[in-house]
């Protein structure tokens, strides 16, 4: 007897949904491994990431925000984990915030300019979208008026309550704000590939 009569027409139609079309694919990705399709970064230590940010720190403090920018972006630690990664888009972010409004269009049109500039603001278009989605998961989870205010007790027979609502996600949305300045910037000086080229590349920041 056949498989087919086997089954009912029933259980056909309530079963077949589950059947998982590429595992039956031998070129389908759920039968190898798609990383062995890249070639492997050297892995990349916290220490190293520490030590990266010290050094952009340095030259940030040596009134050289366009060596500390440059500097960041191409030491992006590929090879590292995703604390590693996340020190380094700290520093990053430091460096962003650091730069004046007036400062980011002529800075950019300088690194486009240069050799590798264009590689650098697509690394740094990666860095922005990073950064906007870590900023908008951190004011999406800050606490509402109800959970951050406590009473407080003024020893005049009465409590009041204390904290200002929203305080926490203010950070958040500076945050947010600068890196949105400097996406429009990146974008009129690089053009839209580099939003392109940043969603497709297999190099994750």
């Amino acid at each position: 007897m056949s498989i087919i009569q086997q089954v009912t027409t029933a259980s056909l139609s309530d079963n077949w949904r589950t059947i998982n079309i590429d595992a039956l694919d031998p070129e389908s990705s759920s039968n190898f491994d798609t990383s062995t399709l890249h070639p492997a970064f050297a892995p990349v230590l916290e220490n190293e990431a520490r030590g990266i940010g010290q050094q952009v720190r340095q030259l940030l403090r040596g009134g050289d925000a366009e060596g500390a920018l440059r500097g960041a972006l191409e030491s992006a630690p590929y090879g590292g984990d995703a604390v590693v990664k996340d020190i380094h888009l700290q520093t990053v972010t430091e460096v962003l915030q650091s730069i004046k409004a007036s400062e980011m269009t002529p800075m950019l049109q300088r690194i486009f300019g240069s050799e590798g500039g264009g590689e650098a603001l697509d690394v740094l278009m990666k860095y922005l979208y990073k950064g906007m989605a870590a900023s908008s998961t951190a004011i999406s989870k800050t606490p509402t008026r109800s959970s951050t205010l406590t009473p407080q007790s003024t020893g005049a027979g009465f409590s009041q309550m204390g904290g200002r609502p929203g305080a926490q996600s203010e950070s958040s949305g500076a945050a947010m704000s600068v890196l949105l300045s400097w996406h429009e910037k990146v974008v009129d000086v690089a053009g839209l590939g580099c939003v392109g080229r940043c969603m497709t590349d297999w190099r994750k920041v």
